[in-house]
């Protein structure tokens, strides 16, 4: 049975210029929509009512 090899001195960069700017808005707004929806449909609940 051959042998696998394993290749020691290969180099992986990591960028660490990653930004979540544009995460943390869209997780903001994604909550807020959520949170909006909610609401609307609890006061059309209880207007029924």
């Amino acid at each position: 049975m051959a042998k696998p090899e394993l290749k020691t001195n290969q180099k992986t960069q990591v960028e660490d210029r990653s930004s979540l700017k544009g995460t943390l808005a869209s997780v903001f707004l994604l909550g807020l929509f959520i949170i909006v929806s909610w609401v609307s449909v609890y006061y059309l609940f209880v207007d029924r009512f």
